[in-house]
């Protein structure tokens, strides 16, 4: 079974109220007593009575619990109001970032080709000078790692022939010995096959019958 709530309203009866104020008043006074010894707890309680009387408690000096209390309110206040005013700033940075996304989508598409149908004369030539630019810089870009490139292969070239020459010195031989010997075999080679007493008649028997 399910109880409804209890619907508290005021007591009409003077004489009845002033009775229940009575006892929940020393209820309650008994019960924040309760509460700050059991609990180690600073505790304070004020009462103003329907005709302007103060019942009041507190587990020490009511007014440093009060000094206390509105410092702890001024604190939250101030936590308060200094997470609104950044929880406004992140909203004006997110409107603004949304915004610049939506500028360098539109400049995307301009860069694209597309959305160029209501594109005035003089936004069209700006369009273009932009594309201009940009190629000059690719180029620019282009040319200076082509640049960085030859300087590293020249720089592999130097290290290749320095290892080389430090080879021939280790097998006896001089740099100079060595290419010059490369150039002699490529000169023989060449000589060889252009040579034009290379006989090519094909004879069976011994040299000396050869010779008769």
């Amino acid at each position: 079974m399910v109880r409804g709530k209890i619907q508290m309203k005021k007591i009409e009866n003077d004489t009845s109220r002033q009775v229940t104020f009575s006892k929940r008043r020393n209820g309650m006074l008994k019960k924040a007593y309760e509460l700050s010894v059991l609990c180690d707890a600073e505790v304070a309680v004020i009462i103003f009575s329907q005709k302007g009387r103060l019942y009041e408690f507190s587990s020490s000096e009511m007014q440093k619990t009060l000094e206390r209390y509105y410092r702890y309110t001024e604190e939250r206040q101030i936590d308060r109001n200094g997470m609104e005013r950044y929880m406004q700033q992140l909203k004006h940075e997110i409107a603004n970032m949304i915004e610049k996304i939506e500028h360098i989508e539109v400049s995307q598409r301009k860069l694209l080709g597309q959305d160029l149908g209501s594109r005035t004369n003089e936004e069209l030539q700006e369009l273009d000078d932009q594309l201009e630019r940009s190629l000059r810089s690719i180029r620019a870009r282009k040319a200076q790692l082509f640049n960085e490139q030859m300087g590293q292969l020249k720089e592999k070239e130097r290290l290749l022939l320095e290892d080389n020459a430090r080879l021939c010195i280790k097998c006896g031989q001089k740099p100079w010995q060595q290419s010059t010997q490369r150039k002699e075999a490529v000169n023989n080679c060449s000589q060889s096959g252009q040579s034009s007493d290379i006989e090519t008649e094909l004879f069976i028997g011994l040299p000396e019958m050869r010779a008769a």
